[in-house]
């Protein structure tokens, strides 16, 4: 699966996904979500920054693929997407990858 996800990963995406990752409010966000599924207002609540800048951060994410939403009502809710994990693995040069250390 990893392998699959690397050859459709282009320079220009793993670097996109790093600038996604390198702001520290997106980190407490994805920090936030990797226990599950939340609530926009519980994220509102837990990092404290203004609702329009928080809007942004979770744009940046989305468009990053690295969280996906869900309607409920008139509520969104947020969780990591189900390809974080292998996508960020396979973004990273391979001699840092997992299968790569010994």
């Amino acid at each position: 699966m990893t392998s699959t996800i690397l050859e459709s990963i282009s320079v220009e995406q793993r670097s996109a996904l790093f600038s996604a990752l390198g702001d520290p409010i997106r980190l407490r966000i994805l920090d936030e979500l990797s226990s599950g599924k939340v609530c926009v207002c519980s994220l509102q609540e837990a990092i404290e920054i203004a609702p329009n800048l928080l809007s942004y951060h979770l744009r940046v994410l989305r468009e990053a693929e690295l969280v996906v939403t869900t309607r409920r009502g008139r509520w969104i809710d947020y969780q990591l997407a189900p390809t974080v994990a292998p996508t960020l693995r396979a973004s990273l040069p391979t001699g840092l990858r997992d299968d790569a250390i010994q």
